[in-house]
């Protein structure tokens, strides 16, 4: 275990990089960020696409291409602690570059990512259609579920000790002990000095496409949900405020599914959509 870093910008302090060499880096994993005894798969791409950002920009490129994109496999599941990151930049371009990242610990890799750097967008989508989650309220509700350290969730559930954590009691049935349809939705917020760091908070947006707890738990699957593959798409700037999240699933079959998630920012605007492969919990 490491020491506790700071409880005031905590997303700040995970995803600052310490350069060790030509495209080499170290970073320092707080054991808030973890799910159970291992790392959080959203907070190792946070720090894959800090690294590959911090690449492009050591090599020339511009301060406002940004990880629009990023595609994560998990090899490994890392304990909190050191990690080290290793870049490739693979394109230099003036409107897209791209990164291959490994983050590995003791030698050993666990994550290989392919970064995509380009310029985010901005002003009103030329479309948009209606999504359900515009129905959310864009500020958590009294009914909200704010998970604490000492809500069973957040025993679990590390990561809520770095930011703010409401979720839907409509939706997460399973926090009453019920079933129904695989969706879970959230209100999530970083603490005010990571949000106002205008880079922190946008990483904080990518690593929430990872933020649901598995939406197997709606059909009474608990356990592990090892995530096998991740992509993330981080459409644009976050404006400040709660986040609206909903993770969803359409197919669970016997051994494998797919969660998507969806977020907005306070405004109404779609700033991130992920999609990853999962396992089924054993013994489901």
């Amino acid at each position: 275990m490491t020491e506790i870093l700071t409880r005031t910008r905590p997303f700040t302090e995970l995803t600052a990089l310490r350069e060790l060499g030509p495209e080499r880096f170290g970073a320092t994993v707080d054991p808030i960020w973890t799910i159970g005894p291992k790392v959080h798969g959203g907070c190792m791409m946070a720090i894959c696409a800090a690294a590959a950002r911090r690449s492009v920009l050591i090599a020339g490129g511009g301060a406002e291409l940004q990880p629009i994109a990023v595609s994560a496999n998990y090899l490994a599941a890392p304990d909190p602690g050191e990690v080290h990151v290793s870049t490739s930049v693979r394109k230099m371009g003036r409107q897209v570059c791209a990164v291959d990242v490994q983050l590995s610990q003791a030698g050993r890799v666990a994550v290989t990512a392919a970064v995509t750097l380009g310029s985010l967008d901005g002003g009103e989508p030329r479309y948009q259609e209606t999504v359900p989650l515009t129905q959310l309220p864009a500020e958590p509700t009294a009914e909200a579920v704010h998970v604490t350290p000492e809500h069973p969730m957040g025993q679990i559930v590390h990561v809520a000790q770095g930011c703010d954590l409401r979720v839907d009691p409509s939706a997460a049935l399973f926090l009453s002990g019920r079933q129904g349809d695989p969706v879970n939705r959230m209100w999530l917020r970083p603490f005010a000095a990571d949000e106002a760091e205008a880079d922190t908070a946008l990483l904080f947006a990518l690593m929430a496409g990872d933020i649901s707890a598995p939406v197997t738990m709606n059909r009474g699957m608990f356990g592990w949900a090892p995530t096998v593959q991740l992509t993330t798409y981080l459409r644009r700037r976050p404006s400040p405020g709660w986040l609206r999240v909903m993770a969803s699933s359409t197919v669970m079959g016997t051994t494998w599914f797919e969660e998507d998630h969806l977020i907005l920012d306070a405004t109404g605007a779609v700033v991130v959509q992920s999609r990853q492969l999962a396992m089924i919990p054993k013994g489901a």
